[in-house]
């Protein structure tokens, strides 16, 4: 078995009889970070607290593999007021980062040591479902492999270079030199 980057502590609550494995999620939005947990009430894990959702949070598959491709997940909070839709709709950002841990809790509901990062990405185009009083906030997370599959738009021209290395002049004179007839 493939032991990652797990503690002590997490290695003995997966070998345990009892298991009382929890999900932390922290997403950024544009009004400010939202943590939150798989259990009810607050919680207090790495400096911070954590709200909980209980069965309204709704976390997808996260996959591993071995090859060198993106893959993503989603989050869903479902059964909201549809007084939250405006709020998802203006809080949404594409490209903020959202990440998931995975832990457990001991018997006293104190968080395991060190829980495990389970996925890390950025915030990709969030979905809501109106379901009539209620509705469904879904928000999908892409790994940051997915920069690989997009093509660079960069070229080679004076403006460009001065992204790079502002006041450089190396690349000035390319545009001029486009149409312009050289005899040898």
């Amino acid at each position: 078995m493939a032991t990652r980057d797990l503690a002590t502590d997490q290695l003995a609550m997966i070998v345990a009889a009892s298991k009382r494995p929890v999900l932390f999620y922290e997403g950024e939005f544009s009004g400010g970070t939202l943590r939150l947990w798989t259990g009810v009430g607050t919680i207090s894990w790495n400096s911070q607290s954590w709200t909980g959702a209980g069965s309204l949070l709704g976390i997808g598959e996260i996959q591993e593999t071995t090859e060198i491709r993106a893959s993503g997940t989603t989050l869903s909070l479902n059964g909201l007021s549809t007084s939250f839709i405006s709020l998802a709709l203006a809080q949404c950002r594409k490209g903020l980062p959202g990440r998931v841990w995975l832990g457990g809790l001991d018997a006293s509901n104190a968080v395991i040591a060190d829980p495990y990062m389970a996925f890390e990405g950025r915030l990709d185009v969030p979905e809501i479902t109106d379901e009539g009083e209620t509705c469904n906030v879904s928000v999908s997370y892409e790994s940051r492999l997915i920069l690989l599959e997009r093509p660079k738009e960069r070229r080679v021209t004076h403006e460009d270079q001065q992204i790079d290395y502002p006041g450089d002049l190396f690349r000035e004179y390319i545009a001029g030199l486009q149409d312009r007839e050289i005899v040898w």
